[in-house]
């Protein structure tokens, strides 16, 4: 899914809260959603930052700011006034908290030293939480979202971020979707997050007049598309995907791949993607891009190798070894098949 979504106005978070309570989880977070962020900025320089930002044309920016910028702490008013200027920004304080037991168990586990170990009389890490406690209690009382990550790990605080922030929020880049179809005898996509078999289908490769004819010619497309198969197969597929890929973007995901494979790449997979890719983007209401990886292969031209190198195309005596050792099994594919398994090479 991909579709023109730039922020008109400038969006700055800051992001607070107890140390150890998540706030390097969430800045990554926000990063991954296009946010440029900045990590224990000194006060004063906060709003010229945030101003240089608009004019390098960046609109999503994130501030990370914890007890160690001391200032912030009394300036907090002035500060966040100064960033929202004059209602021209929108402005949002994130307060990250969590237990003293938790904060305890993170600390352990790291083996890190409390920011207000040396300086601040905080002799024990209980001791660093209580006196953050209280010097960021009025940040507390004026954050618009507070996320307490007691009982969140890094994945779930992560999740809870982009579900605030990301595509869902109407505040970030799409998901960018791609429909590649393929040839299985020149190999799957290898950036192929989904990929579907369409070789049950009836191949317009043993009908005369379609045999040369590519996967965008009309006729070629209306005679796959009349198979009772293939209306059932987009019907039940599009109804997948549009419940998935929604799924997939909430979670954070930037791009998606879905492979869709036929023997040669040039009939039956062209036809299906460019039918599927339709179909989602009606139900979506979105762009979703098309990809004919294999369409211009001919049927006695070369066959990609591993890393783009062409090899020759297998002959009928190399064919004919590979249907009788068919017997052999071979490793399981790395890609997640939603249809026929993968079959042998051999004829389109």
């Amino acid at each position: 899914m991909n579709t023109d979504s730039s922020p008109k106005r400038t969006t700055v978070v800051v992001v607070t809260g107890l140390s150890g309570a998540g706030k390097s989880t969430a800045l990554r977070a926000l990063e991954d959603l296009g946010f440029f962020c900045v990590d224990n900025l000194p006060t004063a320089l906060a709003p010229q930052a945030v101003e240089l930002c608009e004019k390098g044309g960046m609109l999503r920016i994130a501030l990370g700011m914890d007890v160690r910028v001391r200032a912030f702490l009394g300036e907090v008013g002035s500060v966040v006034s100064k960033l929202e200027n004059g209602g021209g920004r929108d402005v949002e304080l994130i307060f990250l908290d969590a237990s003293d037991e938790t904060i305890l168990r993170r600390f352990s586990e790291t083996r890190r030293p409390h920011p207000l170990s040396t300086g601040d009389g905080a002799l024990a890490v209980l001791d660093g939480a209580r006196i953050e406690r209280e010097r960021l209690a009025p940040l507390r009382a004026r954050a618009t979202r507070i996320f307490d990550t007691t009982r969140l790990s890094v994945h779930e605080l992560r999740r809870a971020t982009v579900a605030h922030f990301g595509p869902a929020s109407g505040g970030a880049p799409r998901m960018v979707t791609r429909v590649v179809s393929f040839g299985f005898k020149y190999g799957p996509p290898i950036d192929a997050d989904l990929v579907l078999d369409v070789r049950f289908l009836d191949n317009p490769y043993f009908v005369p007049h379609l045999k040369a004819l590519p996967g965008t010619d009309k006729a070629v497309v209306d005679y796959v598309l009349a198979l009772p198969e293939s209306k059932a197969f987009l019907e039940k597929t599009a109804d997948l995907l549009a419940f998935v890929l929604p799924r997939y973007e909430r979670e954070g995901k930037s791009y998606l791949t879905i492979g869709i494979g036929c023997t040669g790449g040039r009939h039956r997979s062209v036809v299906v993607a460019e039918a599927l890719a339709s179909a989602l983007s009606l139900q979506l209401k979105t762009q979703v891009a098309v990809v004919h990886r294999d369409v211009d292969r001919s049927s006695g031209g070369e066959a990609a190798g591993p890393e783009g190198a062409s090899v020759p195309a297998p002959s009928s005596d190399t064919r004919m070894s590979e249907i009788e050792l068919k017997g052999v099994s071979a490793p399981a594919p790395s890609h997640t098949y939603l249809g026929d398994p993968p079959k042998s090479p051999g004829g389109r």
